[in-house]
């Protein structure tokens, strides 16, 4: 029986496509192992947002190589989809996938043929493949795919093309099986969850998606990443009523700053933005809010830079992921003037990083001694040995019990900060 690794890197789109392909495999007579010595396959499923992350799937394919020499390097993903021309030069790549020819990877490995990406843009349907197992605690759902939107510094919609929503009666299904596997959330993801539905005739959007799943016997959702201009104050006030929204957004806000978003082709103001996070805190108590921002984009003058630290400051955020802008071939901002010196960006992330850890410390803060709902996951944590679990408002918390607790849902009781003041240690109310 031929054995494969599969290698996932970015986002968690990516990783439920990887749980497909594993199931997928497995159905056709393959055996998933995690010993690279002995793999047949070793599957890279590829992220592409940044130059950081081309140079981390290079290592991962020369590193395949060097353990087993042997074994036949599988590319797909997102930079497989850009870079298929250049990467068909690399005598370690045996094989390259697009993003939508990874449902048919079993057909392909079994005829090795040596490249299969067709173009992501002559695609119009979502390709819908049911999944019956996860390794993970939560359930994720992809809904939808591909991107319409044109920011300037993006080549995710060259790489995932148009958007594509998944049906709702796809996903209901899919969804009544993971609760019926004893999944007790679902997280709903895909490249731009807040287009979902944009593409059916007549239009849907994602409130109409959600009014079906509280519907369903799911016990608890999640959202992924969403715009600003996405999250209307209906939309808002539709959740904050939801007994099964986990309170917990995460914000694609890039910048907080009117004429980098407006170079960014961000279609939303500081003012929307500061209104925004202003009307969630005030609908939600204790929501955890995270928020994507990019720093050091072309043309961001140190002036620019500070009205979004300054905002940063003054918003009441949870966490901020803040990432240096890395320069797409093909974007319109790789083409733009006044490129930012990578000292200059470092200087600016650790600013914004300084920013985030505070507010992650005054959040976690306001939880203690609080009540929480927590998923205890399978596995214990790997560094402390104790049990772990994420509430709905996206706390990471470590309890000393025992196992049979794992994978259920327990009602705690939040004590204190744990040593490393990320987490946060509680005990089961029972």
């Amino acid at each position: 029986m031929r054995k494969f690794i599969i290698k996932t890197l970015g986002c968690k789109t990516n990783q439920v496509e990887s749980a497909l392909i594993a199931e997928i495999l497995i159905n056709n007579n393959f055996l998933e192992t995690n010993n690279i010595k002995e793999a047949d396959y070793y599957i890279i499923n590829t992220c592409s947002v940044t130059h950081i992350a081309d140079k981390k799937n290079l290592a991962y394919i020369k590193h395949a190589k060097k353990e087993n020499p042997q074994i036949i390097v599988v590319l797909t993903g997102c930079m497989a989809q850009l870079n298929k021309e250049e990467l068909l030069k690399n005598k370690n790549i045996d094989i390259i996938l697009g993003n939508y020819e990874k449902n048919d990877i079993a057909k392909i490995l079994n005829t090795n043929k040596k490249y299969s990406v067709s173009n992501i843009f002559s695609h119009d349907v979502f390709r819908y493949q049911k999944l019956y197992h996860t390794n993970r605690t939560r359930a994720s759902l992809k809904i939808q795919d591909g991107c319409n939107n044109r920011c300037s510094y993006c080549t995710i919609p060259f790489a995932r093309g148009k958007n594509r929503s998944n049906s709702i009666e796809n996903i209901i299904e899919q969804i009544n099986l993971f609760a019926s596997e004893g999944y007790f959330e679902t997280v709903l993801t895909g490249i731009h969850i807040g287009q979902w539905g944009e593409d059916f005739t007549p239009k849907s959007n994602l409130k109409n998606l959600l009014e079906k799943i509280e519907e369903t016997n799911i016990k608890r959702y999640r959202l992924g990443s969403l715009n600003p201009q996405e999250l209307t104050k209906e939309f808002i006030d539709f959740l904050a009523e939801s007994k099964k929204f986990c309170p917990h957004f995460h914000l694609s806000l890039q910048s907080v700053c009117n004429k980098t978003l407006k170079e960014m082709n961000r279609n939303y103001s500081e003012d929307e933005i500061k209104e925004l996070i202003l009307y969630i805190n005030k609908k939600f108590n204790n929501v955890f809010i995270g928020s994507d921002i990019i720093v050091g984009f072309p043309n961001e003058t140190i002036e620019d830079f500070n009205i979004t630290y300054k905002n940063l400051k003054s918003l009441e955020l949870s966490k901020i992921h803040v990432f240096p802008y890395s320069r797409r071939k093909g974007t319109i901002a790789d083409r733009m003037d006044n490129q930012i010196d990578t000292n200059e960006k470092k200087q600016r992330v650790e600013l914004v990083q300084k920013v985030s850890k505070n507010k992650l410390q005054n959040f976690l803060s306001k939880n203690i001694n609080t009540e929480n709902e927590v998923i205890i996951e399978k596995q214990r944590d790997k560094k402390t040995g104790l049990l772990k679990g994420i509430t709905k408002n996206y706390i990471n918390i470590l309890i000393d019990d025992e196992d049979k607790y794992k994978d259920t849902i327990q009602k705690i009781h939040i004590i204190d900060f744990y040593k490393d003041n990320e987490k946060l240690i509680a005990k089961i109310v029972t």
